[in-house]
């Protein structure tokens, strides 16, 4: 597996501090090897093996350890037993209930340093968390990147061109162990990963009785990535169907699915007045595999797809994302980072002047100095008034 180095990059500076590590993201999206690159930094940094201990909780063998006393109890012994500081990895910590108490303490207890990963976004939203307010720091961990696949595969030895490359991976995602897979055996690997998320991180874990209800929902927002929409058109299109439910009870299942991190929801932002905005929301899946595994067309919206993708990549850049809406106008993205804003369209290709006057013409109303680009599929390069445009490709590949 390649080093993730970006994600290191970031984690490495809070080592031996008195703060908790928390990493979060989607079931499968390569937590667990970056907690083991970081335990072979510490090991070349010079720490023994005998002070790290790591505990799997989707591990059988350590079910019993899902009960915080025992959990603590089993750290504090282990303790005893090793010389200096003990570094203590705890992988999908959901499973731990009142998990906090223990995070709290270990940091008075014992001289460690803890790392914990999780496949909840609210991991750290709930009463108890309280309990290690100000002692965490978070860092959300995504699937791979166009870049971070293309690493892997030429580590591998494998000469696939970056358009193969590309168009396999707005098929089959970015799961890290899925690059090892035939593509046969991708769509099960992919197949079971959508189910695990359903079954073990939204059902089981919210108490949910209705499964066809939340795979109806789930269905919708995956098929509608890149969409505005409300709840109440979510009712509407489920009713015409003959299935009826309430707004409340859709916000609630789109609540658990945010949850379990399998989409992401992201706001609108008035550019003028400079406000979020109330109006709805767009949905991106966290990994286009999981969702082109549930999608029964053979057509393939690029526009969608393009979209979803450029989402991910600047997530991955460290950018907060929105949506950006100006009177009758929409840009694809107002992305933030460091103090500077970058105004971006999205589009599959610039097949005529009223497409490029459209994603070139939005940008040019915006009245500031900030980066304004448009990335879509065109080789030719169309910049204009200052307006920079990428294939994306190299916009994905060329950081």
């Amino acid at each position: 597996m390649i080093k993730r180095q970006p994600y290191l990059d970031k984690i490495i500076p809070f080592i031996d501090k008195k703060l908790i590590k928390v990493l979060t993201g989607v079931r499968r999206s390569g937590k667990t090897v970056l907690l083991t690159q970081i335990q072979d930094y510490l090991i070349d940094s010079g720490v023994d093996k005998s002070q790290i201990i790591y505990i799997s909780f989707e591990s059988i063998r350590n079910e019993y350890l899902q009960d915080y006393h025992a959990l603590y109890e089993h750290l504090i012994s282990a303790a005893k037993n090793v010389t200096g500081k003990l570094y203590i990895f705890l992988d999908e910590i959901q499973s731990v209930a009142s998990w906090e108490k223990v995070a709290a303490s270990l940091l008075v207890d014992l001289d460690c340093d803890v790392y914990i990963t999780g496949s909840n976004s609210k991991l750290l939203s709930g009463e108890l968390a309280t309990l290690i307010a100000g002692r965490y720091v978070q860092f959300s961990v995504y699937p791979f990147v166009l870049s971070e696949a293309k690493r892997l595969l030429e580590q591998k030895g494998q000469d696939v061109s970056d358009e193969q490359l590309f168009q396999d991976y707005l098929r089959f995602g970015g799961l890290p162990m899925r690059f090892s897979l035939d593509s046969q055996s991708v769509e099960t690997y992919l197949s079971d990963t959508y189910d695990a998320i359903v079954m073990k991180d939204i059902l089981s874990r919210n108490k949910i009785s209705d499964e066809k209800l939340l795979s109806l929902i789930l269905d919708f927002l995956m098929d509608n990535i890149a969409n505005p929409f409300s709840a109440r058109t979510i009712v509407s299109a489920l009713q015409t169907n003959g299935i009826k439910t309430t707004v409340n009870t859709v916000l609630t299942f789109i609540e658990y699915i945010k949850k379990a991190m399998i989409m992401n929801s992201v706001q609108r932002y008035d550019i003028k007045g400079k406000r979020l905005l109330s109006s709805p929301e767009k949905y991106y899946a966290a990994d286009l595999g999981l969702r082109n595994i549930r999608k029964t067309s053979n057509k393939i919206d690029y526009n969608k797809l393009y979209e979803n993708v450029v989402y991910l990549e600047l997530l991955y850049r460290g950018y907060d994302v929105k949506v950006g809406k100006s009177d009758d106008y929409e840009i694809d993205f107002v992305a933030y980072k460091d103090k500077e804003i970058t105004y971006i369209q999205v589009a599959y290709l610039l097949s005529s002047e009223e497409t490029i006057t459209r994603e070139f013409g939005n940008l040019e109303r915006i009245r500031d100095n900030y980066p304004k680009i448009v990335i879509s599929g065109d080789l030719p390069d169309f910049s204009r008034n200052g307006i920079r445009h990428y294939n994306i490709i190299d916009f994905l590949l060329n950081r």
